[in-house]
């Protein structure tokens, strides 16, 4: 199975993905006539404007901060981590390079959809909001091709990140704590399991109130220890920024092979790893967006795109940043023995010392997957429901906790290909839509003063 998975990954990530996320990413760029740079500014100033550790029950939606945090923490889990330092090792440094392309441009993608799901929620009379790619697809095509479609994106979404993605996601939290404090992955497992169900309960407006409280706690505690490592060697940060330039285009001194195959590697590196990073033209945060208590679609796009930025160009950035300046600076580390799993790890114990960095590291990424478990799990049981009815959440649920649980067993290559799987055929039906709606989205790009 496990070499099934990847040949399928292999055509999926080095050429469909690839010209999907950056097709798409540059075709709303230019509609929007560079969306992302013209409100970067309004962006922040909607994300420090709403921000709160404590934004409150509300009778429907979410606040646009709580959202925002729901997203974010579906974005930055182990593809920040694992994931980054796994594109390291099989495209080089250089694929860190194609990883900003891709998320610049996917800024302008996730602007898109979070407009479109802001535009065509519903409301039930209870006051629940329904949200998300499967709402936007049935109006880009509201007819028998749309329903189609957005069936295909549900059932997607319901195995990419409801079972699967959770299963990465334990399977890193098992492999970091079993390396840090010598506990066996079952009884990780069972802990994650187990907390996650109590959160479950709770329906969305428990998951954004731990969501908006974790997310900046885990960022900043993550970020003030990549500093640490940054600054104790801050006279190699020039070479390490240097090495990601050079890698990206003459990748083959790291990787080996003809220029074509290295430079198609890191590039197929850097755009699989950034989706699984920041989620831009998956489909998955607009679910999140579609609930925030907005005035106008735009004021949440904007938003969005802080969320990217933060979680590609700050977060993994930082990983990446300490991960070079230990392995590929000639500072003395090897590679011998370093996995995507342990790298992270082994470079944080180098300066840390080999308990407390490896500690640190378990308990980042703790904190870091289990939030996204949380969003990830949210955004399978809404596509669940709209499948198979509200009366149907609990199977679901019995179903995604086993999943948690599984992941903390099984092999680690075998469920990143799995998910990587799912995540990738996710993007198909989700592009077409955007791409349907993009007249849409000019509309509410221009919206923004009225």
């Amino acid at each position: 199975m496990l070499n099934l998975v990847h040949t399928l990954n292999s055509y999926l990530s080095d050429y469909v993905l690839i010209a999907l996320l950056v097709g798409t990413g540059l075709f709303f760029t230019i509609k929007t006539r560079f969306i992302q740079i013209r409100c970067f500014k309004e962006g922040w100033k909607r994300f420090f404007g709403e921000i709160s550790l404590n934004g409150g029950k509300h009778k429907s939606g979410l606040t646009s901060f709580q959202a925002l945090a729901t997203a974010i923490a579906a974005q930055v889990g182990t593809g920040n981590i694992v994931g980054a330092c796994g594109a390291i090792l099989i495209g080089g440094p250089g694929a860190i390079f194609w990883m900003w392309i891709i998320a610049f441009f996917g800024m302008a993608t996730i602007y898109s959809e979070a407009v479109l799901a802001v535009e065509t929620r519903i409301k039930d009379e209870d006051g629940t909001i329904h949200g998300g790619p499967v709402f936007y697809i049935r109006r880009a095509f509201p007819n028998s091709f749309g329903k189609i479609l957005a069936g295909f994106f549900s059932v997607a979404i319901i195995l990419a990140l409801g079972f699967m993605g959770s299963m990465v996601q334990s399977n890193s939290i098992g492999e970091s704590c079993a390396r840090a404090f010598n506990i066996p992955t079952w009884i990780v497992g069972v802990a994650v399991t187990a907390i996650a169900a109590m959160i479950f309960l709770g329906g969305v407006q428990r998951i954004a109130s731990v969501t908006e409280k974790l997310v900046p706690i885990m960022a900043v505690l993550y970020l003030l220890g990549c500093l640490i490592v940054i600054f104790s060697r801050i006279t190699l940060i020039p070479r390490t920024f240097g090495v990601i330039f050079s890698s990206a285009f003459h990748p083959q001194s790291v990787i080996g092979g003809s220029l074509g195959y290295a430079l198609k590697t890191a590039i197929s590196q850097g755009a699989k790893r950034g989706l699984f990073s920041n989620e831009a033209g998956m489909g998955s945060t607009p679910h999140a967006h579609a609930m925030a208590n907005v005035k106008k679609p735009h004021d949440q796009g904007v938003v969005a795109m802080v969320g990217l930025f933060i979680d590609t160009f700050v977060v993994l950035t930082m990983t990446a940043l300490v991960v070079i300046t230990v392995f590929y600076t000639g500072s003395g580390a090897t590679l011998e023995g370093v996995t995507k799993t342990n790298m992270a790890q082994i470079a944080f114990e180098g300066i840390l010392g080999a308990g407390p960095g490896a500690i640190f590291v378990a308990v980042c990424l703790l904190f870091f997957a289990f939030s996204t478990i949380l969003s990830w799990n949210l955004f399978g049981k809404i596509n669940f429901q709209y499948l198979f009815g509200k009366k149907a959440v609990p199977l679901y649920s019995l179903v995604a906790l086993a999943f948690i649980f599984l992941g903390s067993l099984l092999s680690n290559d075998l469920v990143w290909e799995l998910a990587d799987f799912f995540n990738q055929i996710m993007v198909i039906p989700n592009v077409i839509a955007l791409i349907a709606l993009s007249a849409l989205v000019v509309k509410l790009s221009k919206d923004k003063d009225k």
